[in-house]
């Protein structure tokens, strides 16, 4: 049973990043699955890696675009993204796959309230721009 569901609240109506969110939201779903059914270390070291690499790239693909039109909320939303990306790797270096369990905990709730907090400030803006 997936943890995250989907649905149109998450929704920035730029497609790209929509299918980015859907497939991290997977992932996490995912990892959260493994957790639960006691998958061994080497899974969930390919899974949180997996995760790890998404959404580095998703962040790239979000500042490209905000870079690209201006979006005056970039330096915050970057600030963001690499706190994000500091706490998951300071998590997991401290206890490698012991963190499984607090990772997934705080990458469900970040996920869902940046998405619904942050990115949907520069949705519209980006939208007005041409972003699609």
């Amino acid at each position: 049973m997936p943890t995250i569901v989907w649905s149109d609240k998450l929704s920035v109506k730029i497609r790209r990043f929509d299918n980015e969110h859907k497939h991290l939201i997977a992932l996490i779903n995912d990892l959260h699955n493994a957790v639960s059914y006691g998958e061994g270390g080497m899974a969930l070291g390919r899974m949180l890696s997996e995760l790890a690499s998404c959404t580095q790239d998703h962040f790239e693909h979000e500042e490209q675009v905000m870079r690209k039109y201006n979006f005056p909320g970039l330096d915050a939303h970057r600030e963001a993204h690499q706190a994000f990306v500091r706490r998951v790797a300071d998590t997991y270096n401290k206890g490698g796959i012991a963190q499984a369990v607090p990772l997934f905990d705080f990458a469900t709730t970040w996920i869902q309230d940046h998405i619904m907090r942050m990115d949907t400030e520069y949705s519209e803006f980006l939208i007005k721009a041409g972003a699609k």
